[in-house]
């Protein structure tokens, strides 16, 4: 199995009490609760994440953790970043979908 198809099931179990819809985006697998983006598996392995932006010099601070990019060079923005697949392991994940899903919630429903 790819790390990318690792990574997809992973998160599929971990947000199956979200109801996610997944959508083919950001070069992966990204998954929706409530049609807003909340995560992406790239095809690399590593991990996207919609986060508030207040939170991003915290997060950043954390082992694993980098500023989001779009292709080679061009960064995404404060609301998002990249966790290594090093950091994602065992309980890893969850502790990076938590900021994520803490955001979504606090965006309210649509």
């Amino acid at each position: 199995m790819t790390a990318q198809k690792d990574l997809v099931e992973r998160v599929r179990d971990a947000l199956r009490a979200h109801n996610p819809r997944e959508v083919s985006m950001f070069g992966g697998v990204s998954f929706m609760v409530e049609d807003r983006m909340v995560v992406a598996a790239r095809r690399e392995g590593t991990l996207l994440l919609r986060i508030d932006p207040a939170d991003a010099e915290d997060l950043l601070a954390r082992p694993g953790a980098h500023p989001a990019l779009m292709g080679a060079d061009r960064p995404m923005g404060e609301g998002w970043i990249s966790i290594e697949q090093a950091a994602l392991q065992g309980p890893g994940l969850e502790s990076w979908l938590a900021p994520a899903l803490t955001f979504h919630a606090a965006q309210g429903s649509k």
